[in-house]
């Protein structure tokens, strides 16, 4: 059995060695051997295998110089270690190189030769086969480039445990331990570069983007991430396409058809350069402008790609680089390449083939590297710069500085110091077990491995396990991942104006080690957008919302369509694309744009607004007319008119309206809390002490008036002191009320932000609406009452108590304040004051004009009428009134009494009664002086009646002659009814002119 599996093997192994010849590996001896996998050709030709003959190696086309530059870098390396006299001395590393053609089955074969080698190892077949030329097994692989060819890759090696260290496959699936357990790699994870590529959208504003990836390992899980980090920053994809470079022209006829039909400027692509080139070679061939590319670094910098003929295309193009390292003398070691120097090195024969454009005339014109340009050049897919169909022969003098070509730019070596840094780890894993103190090492009981028969599976412990200090002074360790936590480089295409071809200028940074936030740098100074412009492109599905308006959602659109809508009233919003309006704090407004908070405007009845101003004038006018009329009161206070009024209660009357006025003031200016609790008290207080003095006077003499006789019983309760008690009894209610409220409830200032969104309405929170109720009813019920007793008096004497002026007044309090109710509560914010103030001037000028100002006429501007003997007709004349109305009645009742007991059917007394002296006066005057004397000193007044007319004239005297003037006025008017007399004599003993 043991024997069937070798020659298994060694059949395995010969088949492998036969499909790959010397022209297509590099190969050195040496005590242990690194392995290496790097795409020296873009591809594969396609080629139809119908099975009818045994299958054929598909051949490679479409040679890459920097895949062969990555190989020299890792020759280098070996080369530089195996010179070091302190880095693995008296031991010698080997090399097996091959050409991954940039495709899986191609790693795959390179593979088995590996794998195969190492079983063979591991069977021990000495014995049984005699291998003159046996070759080590490779204890570790470097490579590969694509990240789906190393998952191929590494799935096979991870069976065997041998190590297996990438420099360029970036696909986070390959930090998965669990999978693949012998990978490695000197590149960092494509986590990071997704998170930067959404930064950078997110640093220029953008929002609306369009993704292309490669589908395979590499292009869908970076895409996958990017759409991780999109989402995190509101960023919308608009469409999300897979590419391949197998894919058939119709597929990248449909991606195109996506692209060009997109409003998304920006599109983000996760490939590889040869995946990426049959769809950006059929958007310039339609001449799509105008978008913005976004690369990763796997062709970011790809020659296939960047190409001046594509720059009008993809000129716009960001990109990622990792980070540039030094290669101290590889410079010199690039341009030793030579076929007949490098000889073992296989692939240097079609390099320099493919550089002149040419063919050494040691190999034939049908050989693989002649037959693969040619065919590539007849496809359009050849790198060479031939123009004929067949290559001239080359000389083998040609000088390698002279062409330009991918292989020799060496100014930003990335990919090739990770293959550098790559073998330099294998390199230090030796070390670490050439130099292990047994007792220290890693394995079982501290043991170390032996170096001369080491195994690949403790170069991974070692690996893994690694630590040191590369050439450039920075710290190499993996992580539990088998990662190398790295920084990008961000890179901007240029065209140059030297030779039209396209460069990389560096146009910033990523951080990996930095702090979220703190990890992009970007100098927008050196970018230029599509090689001209350096104004940022826009690509947004909407145009920003400027401030003072928030996104609003568009339904059935992702949320980076949006509409701006403005913010509401009392919201701002100070910032672009606001997705919410921000809430004004609760004494600000929005302005006018919404963009800012401003004050809240104050008001309150103020004293320098017009309507303050108008207000406060007719107050002060209130009080000065009040002032005015008291000041007339107290002037002419012992005339007729002031004493028939009972002046002690004029004045009170006149200073509570004056307290009226001036409580109207309170209303006025900015309500403070003390202003708050005084108006309503004092305007309550102030109008009850008027409406109470009003009710005394009228109370009085209308009880005066309907006394029969007066006696001193009377005089003695109806004097001032019961009078002033009255009104002070009133009036204590009215205290009491108020300070029940201002105890219970005292009114407050209180700031409404309610009534009026942009505005603070200053008023004052009356505590308790129950209590202002109170207040207000019981001045009402004053008033009426005041009011009934009015009425009842309005036919006593005018001139002696205006009860018609007093009734007409308390209808206009009554108006004032009925209308008050509805006002006050359907008005809000100064208004409320403003209604009050007015309700209180109307009252207040209402009650000082009706009881005062007929007065102020009289006493001012008639003073024949403010006599005693004006005053004495009145009030006699009401009682003759009184007395014939009297007299009537009972005549009448007597002639119906008399009627209807005698039968007698005489006619009726004459209408008119005349009332005449029936004695003569015992001192007869002159007609003449009798009549100045009546002028002078007495009246006559006809009264009318619904049955009869009486006239009567009456005389007085002086004070002092008082008593004769009674006699002899009952001697000539003595009337048929003792009622009348009797009425006279008591309205006249009850006269406050003595």
């Amino acid at each position: 059995m043991t024997l069937y599996s070798c020659c298994l093997i060694l059949l395995l192994f010969t088949w492998n060695t036969a499909a790959y010849g010397p022209n297509q590996r590099a190969q050195k001896k040496g005590d242990i051997i690194l392995g290496g996998l790097f795409p020296i050709h873009f591809g594969v030709a396609a080629k139809d295998q119908d099975l009818k003959s045994r299958p054929e190696s598909v051949e490679c086309i479409r040679y890459n110089f920097r895949g062969f530059r990555w190989l020299q870098a890792m020759i280098f390396a070996i080369e530089e270690i195996n010179s070091s006299p302190t880095l693995l001395p008296n031991m010698t590393l080997g090399y097996r190189i091959f050409d991954t053609c940039n495709t899986v089955s191609k790693a795959l074969e390179a593979t088995l030769s590996f794998v195969a080698q190492n079983k063979i190892d591991s069977l021990n077949l000495d014995e049984f086969c005699n291998c003159s030329e046996h070759i080590p097994s490779t204890i570790a692989v470097v490579g590969a480039t694509g990240s789906g060819i190393s998952t191929a890759v590494a799935n096979l090696l991870g069976l065997f445990y041998i190590p297996q260290v990438s420099y360029a496959s970036s696909s986070r699936l390959l930090s998965n331990k669990n999978q693949f357990k012998s990978f490695l790699r000197t590149i960092p994870n494509d986590e990071h570069q997704a998170t930067a590529m959404a930064d950078i959208i997110e640093y220029f504003r953008w929002n609306w983007v369009g993704t292309i990836a490669a589908d395979d390992d590499y292009g869908r899980p970076g895409i996958e991430k990017f759409r991780e980090e999109a989402e995190e920053r509101d960023i919308c994809i608009d469409f999300s396409e897979l590419i391949s470079q197998y894919s058939d022209e119709e597929e990248i006829q449909q991606v195109v058809e996506v692209i060009q039909n997109s409003t998304a400027r920006v599109i983000v692509v996760f490939s590889s350069g040869p995946d990426l080139e049959p769809l950006i070679k059929e958007i310039v061939r339609r001449n799509i402008t105008g978008k913005i590319w976004l690369a990763s670094e796997a062709w970011a910098s790809s020659s296939l790609i960047a190409m001046p003929e594509f720059f009008r295309v993809i000129g716009s193009t960001i990109g990622f680089a990792l980070k540039a390292g030094q290669i101290p003398g590889f410079r010199e070691f690039l341009q030793k390449v030579h076929p007949k120097k490098s000889t073992n090195n296989g692939f240097a024969k079609e390099f320099w083939e493919e550089t002149f454009n040419c063919y050494l005339p040691d190999g034939s014109k049908n050989s693989p590297a002649s037959t693969s340009f040619h065919k590539g050049h007849e496809e359009g897919l050849g790198a060479g710069n031939g123009t004929s169909a067949f290559r001239p022969p080359c000389t083998g003098d040609e000088n390698i500085t002279s062409v330009e070509t991918p292989y020799m730019d060496y100014t930003h070596l990335r990919i090739s110091y990770n293959v550098y840094l790559a073998v330099y780890s294998i390199a230090h894993a030796l070390q670490d077990i050439y130099t292990c103190t047994p007792g220290k090492g890693l394995f079982t009981n501290g043991s170390c491995a032996d170096i001369k028969k080491v195994e690949a599976w403790q170069v991974l412990k070692h690996l893994r396990h690694l630590n040191f200090t590369n050439n450039m002074g920075e710290q190499v360790d993996f992580d539990e991942f088998g990662d190398l936590v790295g920084n990008y480089s961000i890179i901007n295409w240029h065209l140059s104006p030297e030779d039209g071809s396209v460069v990389f200028e560096e146009v910033g940074h990523y951080n990996v080690y930095a702090k979220k936030g703190e990890r992009l740098f970007i100098n927008e100074n050196k970018i230029l957008w599509g090689g001209l412009s350096k104004e940022v492109p826009f690509s947004n599905c909407s145009r920003d919302c400027l401030p003072g308006t928030r996104k609003g959602i568009i339904e059935g659109e992702p949320t980076c369509c949006f509409e701006c809508v403005d913010c509401p009233d009392g919201e701002y919003s100070d910032e672009t694309d606001a997705s919410a309006c921000d809430k004004c704090p609760e004494d600000y407004w929005s302005n006018e744009n919404h963009t800012s908070c401003i004050p809240k405007q104050i008001e309150f009845l103020a004293w320098t607004e017009p309507f303050g101003i108008a207000l406060t004038l007719f107050a002060v006018l209130g009080i000065f007319l009040t002032s005015f009329v008291l000041g007339v009161f107290t002037k002419f206070r012992n005339t007729p008119i002031v004493k028939a009024t009972n002046r002690e209660l004029s004045y009170l009357l006149l200073f509570s309206l004056l307290c009226c006025f001036s409580s109207s003031l309170f209303f006025i200016g900015e309500p403070q809390n003390w202003t708050c609790r005084l108006r309503q008290p004092a305007f309550g207080i102030s109008f009850v002490l008027c409406i109470s003095c009003i009710l005394v006077k009228t109370n009085r003499v209308l009880l005066v008036f309907e006394a029969k006789i007066p006696t001193s019983l009377h005089r003695k309760w109806w004097g001032l002191n019961l009078q002033f008690l009255l009104v002070f009894l009133c009036t204590f209610v009215q205290i009491v009320i108020c300070v029940i409220w201002l105890y219970t409830a005292p009114p407050s200032s209180y700031r409404n932000h309610e009534l009026e969104d942009e505005i603070i309405f200053i008023t004052c929170h009356e505590g308790s609406l129950m209590a202002l109720g109170f207040l207000i009813g019981y001045t009402c019920l004053l008033a009426a009452i005041c009011f009934f007793f009015a009425f009842k008096s309005r036919k006593l004497p005018e001139n002696f108590n205006e009860a018609k002026f007093i009734t007409f007044s308390m209808l206009i309090f009554f108006i004032v304040w009925i209308s008050f109710i509805p006002a006050y509560a359907s008005t809000y914010g100064k208004f409320v004051s403003a209604v009050e103030v007015i309700a209180i001037l109307a009252a207040s000028f209402g009650l000082l004009a009706c009881i005062f100002f007929n007065k102020v006429y009289i006493i001012l501007f008639k003073p024949s009428r403010n006599t005693i003997e004006e005053v004495r007709c009145s009030t006699a004349a009401h009682a003759f009134k009184v007395a014939a109305r009297a007299t009537l009645r009972r005549s009448n009742v007597s002639r119906k009494r008399s009627n209807s007991l005698g039968g007698s059917t005489g006619s009726t007394p004459s209408s008119s009664i005349s009332s005449k002296s029936n004695h003569e006066d015992p001192f007869p005057l002159p007609a003449s002086a009798e009549r100045q004397r009546q002028q002078q000193r007495g009246c006559k007044q006809k009264v009318s009646f619904g049955s009869g007319t009486v006239t009567l004239s009456l005389s007085f005297e002086e004070p002092q002659k008082n008593a004769m003037a009674n006699r002899n006025a009952k001697r000539r008017n003595s009337l048929e009814a003792q009622n009348s007399d009797d009425s006279l004599m008591r309205h006249r003993a009850l006269l406050p002119l003595q």
